[in-house]
This record gives C-alpha cells, structure tokens and sequence, in this order.
C-alpha cells in the first residue's frame, strides 16, 4: 500500500480515530483527538466517515511527501502550510499527486492542525482503535509518535470536486477560554470559599501540559478530603493535588486517580483548552447537568447544519 513518506514529523505528530472506549476495565484510557471539533470538520469536509483515522499535529513542523495520488484537508490551528512550495489555505479539500512536497508549518493560533486524507489512514486497530497512546504504547504506528522515515498508509481515492468550510465558520483560536464545569459529587468537600475562588479566579495555563492533563496556575484550592481511595476519573475532570493547583484531565488521563474533583469541563471547552499555549488564560463557570446536555445538543445541531460550501 502507498501513503506518504515522513521527512520531518513535528514536534508531537499522532494518528487517532474517535479514541478508545470501553476498554477502562483493562487499564487502557481513551485517547483521540484532543480538539473534536476540528476532527471532525476534517473528516466531514472529504465525505469520510467520522471515525476515519486522521493525524494529529501538535504545534507543526510537518513535511511529508506524497506516495499516492489522493485528496487532503487540513484543519484546525491556524499555521503556514504548502503544497510544493506554495501557500494553501486550511479548512479546504485539495488533490494530492506522487511525488508532492507537504508541509505544516509553527502555529501561530491555536496549538493542533489535523490533518485527513480521503478515506483515512489505514491503520490496524489495537483494542478497537487506531488512536496512538504514548504511554501505554498503543495504536497508531507501534504505538509511538511519528518518526522520520515513517510511511503513513492510505489509498488511492478521488474526490469529483472540492468542498471547504467558509470562514465565518471557522473556530477562532484565541489566548483566552471560559471553560463550563458541571460540579461533581466531592464538591462539597470544597468549602464555599474555596468554590468562591475556584469560580471567580483567572488561572494561567502552565508549561506543563500534556495530552493526560493541563495544568493551572493561580489561586490555590484546598478541599476538606485528607485521603481518599482511587476512582474512576472522565475525560475534562478537574483534579485539585495537595498543591492547590487545579488539572484538568484529557484523552491520555489515568484511568483512576486518588485526588479530589471539584468537577469536570464539558467535552466542547475540552476542545477550547487543547488548542491553548502555555501562558494563557481560563476562567471557570459552574453549569447544571441539563445545561451541559443542552450545550451539547445544540453544538451538534450546529455542526450538522452548518453547509459544506463547494469550490
């Protein structure tokens, strides 16, 4: 099978499908794109299925050259990226030929591009999925990030014509997020105070983040809970270590954890989050379980009505 060749694979490049799921009980966490929505838009923009295998780039520095006539989208992160040498807009179906030079270039906004082929990279999948988990050294190409050298395999396909999504629906990435939390079960352990800063702090995001976890800088939070037994920890939950410092947990988390919760962000401010720089800043606001639904519900709707636009 052809696919394109690695020559430079970026500073974190990882294949993934929707993830993992229902593999907890084996130890074995989620995984998948951390920004859904630009996944997704990926996918969708070449007629592919929604769980087809895409490459996700973290902060660029991709050139890859072309084994195989195909078409591709890139999405996602606002960064430079050619085509042979010349500039190429993102969001926007393109045909690819053998032979053809690829690049991604440093984000300038945002932090994630991702990029789709017609059809999706063909990736064996390892517990029900093609999504590349570093740690546990899964998925993707044996389960490790890109290398140079590396072939990344897909088919041959064609698209009868090109299809783009208009930029007054594109994602802004910005420097700043407001991050909605639906409260958990240990909020209580969390004195009025403490929830009163939680809620009404800006925190910065740290340098050290990682696809398990995000970390915060800023006001401290302490919670009442001295010790506690490990549990089971969802994808957006926000831990509070004994430092005070808030994590927010995405697809790579642990599959338990022993510190406390004071609750976890919905899955679209996830998406928000990942595409922050260290440096950044986010707020929290507290909303209902109804409300998360409805946010939830609605966003889907808006993605399905949203028209692809032909070019």
């Amino acid at each position: 099978m052809n696919g394109f060749a690695v020559k430079q694979p970026g500073l974190l490049s990882l294949l993934h499908d929707r993830g993992r799921f229902g593999v907890h009980n084996l130890g074995l966490t989620t995984g998948g794109p951390l920004d859904t929505e630009a996944f997704d838009w990926a996918n969708r923009l070449l007629g592919n299925d929604g769980n087809d295998t895409c490459l996700e780039v973290s902060f660029g520095g991709l050139v890859i050259e072309s084994e195989t006539d195909t078409c591709f989208v890139i999405t996602g992160a606002q960064a430079p990226c050619k085509l042979n040498g010349n500039t190429i807009p993102l969001w926007q179906t393109r045909d690819i030929h053998s032979g053809d030079k690829l690049e991604i270039g440093f984000t300038t906004a945002g932090t994630r591009c991702y990029l789709a082929v017609r059809g999706g990279f063909e990736i064996s999948p390892s517990f029900g999925s093609s999504s590349t988990v570093l740690r546990e050294k899964i998925g993707g190409l044996n389960g490790d990030k890109l290398q140079a050298g590396d072939c990344l395999p897909c088919n041959d396909a064609k698209m009868t014509g090109h299809s783009r999504l208009a930029q007054a629906d594109q994602p802004v990435y910005a420097d700043y997020a407001r991050l909605r939390v639906v409260p958990g079960y240990q909020q209580a352990a969390f004195a009025p105070l403490q929830q009163w800063r939680f809620f009404n702090t800006e925190y910065r995001l740290s340098e050290r983040c990682d696809r398990m976890g995000f970390r915060l800088e800023g006001e401290t939070v302490q919670s009442d809970i001295v010790g506690m037994l490990s549990e089971g920890i969802c994808h957006g939950a926000i831990q509070i270590p004994a430092d005070g410092q808030p994590i927010v947990l995405m697809n790579d988390r642990q599959t338990i954890g022993g510190y406390p919760k004071i609750g976890a962000v919905i899955p679209q401010d996830t998406a928000r989050l990942s595409q922050l720089s260290p440096g950044s800043i986010v707020r929290f606001e507290a909303i209902s379980i109804e409300q998360a639904h409805n946010i939830h519900c609605l966003e889907r709707a808006r993605y399905e009505r949203t028209p692809v636009q032909l070019c």
